[in-house]
């Protein structure tokens, strides 16, 4: 019988393959942590108080802060300010406005299309004054635009979305405060764009009042609006695309091998092959670099697409590790079928059914109204909460539950073991190596476990401090522990394509003796009804004690 290439190959042959995974993960770890910067970018603002004298009589005009036509500005909100008084302003003529990216230097900048995504969150500066009070969760209400425009569109501005949008001021009103102090508030989630293709972005907010109906009442004294910008670094997009690049023909080409293998025998593919196959079909998908396009096309959902296609291969590669240590149990239940499985997977994918109906509630609905987020609410925010807490904490139960089949595998391996004193030396040593690699194996497989679970958690901690408005939380990776986590999933699938493919050796030979006599260790035979589901000689050898 056959084994795998894990079991068959020469131990020099095996050294030079771990040799050439390892130097792979330390090149992605090294990518990430010397040539790449930071993976995201930070651009904080102050916004450009401008006047519109028509107050909202022309509904279609921009006020840029700067430029050939920017806005008339105003130096003050105080209504005791000259001339505020002397025109009679009042919060209806005032906008506030920014424009992204913040000249540098007296030079314009331009986002570029490497950008990939866009969040803004906005800071309030509300002035402590006993005659304008604050209630605690006030409601504020903003009349919201976003424009687009080129460097070429001379001052031109494109529409992408308006809205009026509340949010739920929370500041600290426990604190003892003189006239004049500034509160200390959380931030507000702005808006999301999911691919950042124009070179300027244009926010014009307004605050208008409705004394009758109580909107943008007792909101206390907002003197300035600062706003932050957060999206990826070009350069480490520029990266990150060329890993893509490189990882994606790589893993298709061991694929491609891998099942011309399977094909090639004269029994149908186990479930531990057919489960491989996906999870490599699956990375083969997230490697497809598809994010060139963004650099020539406007693609608003791509955002989307990637975190779809991130999900996706978690519920893959929770469901592989989960078949692939029970396929290895081998107790003396009859493995092979996928109904076995069906409680852990089921978890698995409710699990993910979960994320992506979370994700779509808020980045698909973003594609047509930026503005929108489950954050803006004390509800919205509580669930989201909630929900990046029971995700932390099922995937932490997941390790645990897989750290416990593996041990139960190791258990049943060394009940095994027992029988090796009783074969002959060279059969002994050949079950030996085996063991060893394996139990190598299954280590390596617990650390990619744990590393994929610490960045998951980091993920949603990270991507969630701006938007629950604690901006002190500063939960950052590394861009080297970002591209060192996605090469470990590569270097892992590459590994286990390269070694659980099918051997073309059915027999292995050792030297006999000092002599050089040869002796060859036949594989253990077992029953035709079992035989599709043993690919491995040391499943062969865990499920029937062998016999010298």
């Amino acid at each position: 019988m056959a084994g795998v290439v894990l079991e068959t190959l020469s131990w020099r042959k095996l050294i030079t393959l771990g040799v050439f995974l390892l130097i792979l993960q330390i090149v992605f770890f090294v990518i990430g942590a010397v040539i790449a910067p930071a993976p995201t970018h930070v651009i904080s603002m102050t916004a450009t108080k401008c006047l519109d004298r028509n107050a909202y009589r022309d509904k279609n005009k921009w006020f840029p802060p700067r430029g050939k036509y920017a806005c008339e500005s105003l130096q003050s909100l105080d209504p005791n300010d000259r001339k505020i008084q002397e025109e009679g302003i009042t919060a209806e003529q005032v906008v506030f406005s920014f424009w992204l990216p913040w000249p540098r230097d007296g030079h314009q900048l331009k986002m570029h299309r490497y950008f990939q995504f866009l969040l803004a969150v906005l800071q309030l500066d509300i002035e402590h004054d006993p005659q304008v009070p604050i209630v605690d969760k006030a409601k504020l209400q903003m009349d919201i635009r976003l424009a687009a425009g080129n460097e070429q569109d001379n001052g031109n501005w494109t529409l992408l979305a308006s809205s009026v949008e509340d949010r739920n001021i929370e500041c600290d009103l426990k604190k003892k405060m003189d006239k004049g102090d500034i509160y200390d508030c959380d931030l507000l989630q702005l808006f999301e764009l999911g691919n950042v293709y124009y070179h300027y972005y244009l926010v014009n907010i307004r605050l208008p009042t409705f004394p009758l109906k109580g909107i943008n009442m007792e909101i206390g004294k907002i003197v300035d609006m600062h706003m932050h910008g957060i999206h990826q670094n070009g350069g480490f997009s520029f990266v990150w695309f060329s890993m893509k690049t490189a990882m994606f023909p790589m893993v298709l080409g061991i694929l491609i091998w891998f099942w011309r293998r399977i094909t090639q025998m004269c029994r149908p593919a186990n479930l531990l092959e057919r489960t491989l196959f996906a999870l490599g079909i699956v990375m083969t998908i997230l490697n497809c670099p598809i994010e060139w396009f963004t650099l020539a096309f406007d693609i608003p959902f791509m955002l989307l697409l990637n975190d779809i296609r991130q999900g996706v291969f978690y519920a893959m590669l929770l469901s592989f590790w989960i078949i692939f240590t029970g396929e290895h149990i081998m107790d003396q239940t009859e493995r092979n079928r996928l109904s076995l499985y069906w409680k852990h997977l089921t978890a698995v994918v409710f699990g993910c059914i979960c994320m992506f109906v979370f994700e779509m509630c808020e980045r698909g609905i973003q594609l047509k109204n930026p503005f929108f987020s489950v954050w803006t609410t004390t509800t919205g925010t509580n669930l989201a909460l909630a929900f990046i807490i029971l995700a932390g904490i099922a995937a932490c139960c997941y390790f645990l539950f897989l750290c416990y089949m593996v041990v139960c595998v190791f258990k049943t391996i060394s009940a095994k073991r027992m029988t090796l004193p009783s074969m002959s030396s060279l059969r002994r040593r050949f079950y030996m190596g085996l063991i060893y690699r394996f139990k190598f194996l299954m280590l390596v497989t617990l650390f990619c476990s744990a590393m994929t679970v610490i960045f998951f958690i980091i993920s949603l901690l990270s991507e969630g401090q701006w938007k629950w408005g604690d901006e002190d939380l500063n939960v950052q990776y590394t861009s080297g522990f970002f591209t060192g986590v996605y090469g470990m999933w590569n270097v892992y699938i590459f590994g286990l394509l390269s070694m659980y493919a099918p051997s073309h050796k059915t027999v292995v030979e050792v030297d006999a003796d000092e002599n050089s006599q040869e002796e060859s260790v036949q594989l253990t035979q077992l029953p035709s009804s079992s035989l599709p589901s043993e690919t491995s000689a040391l499943q062969a050898f865990v499920s029937k004690t062998a016999q010298d």
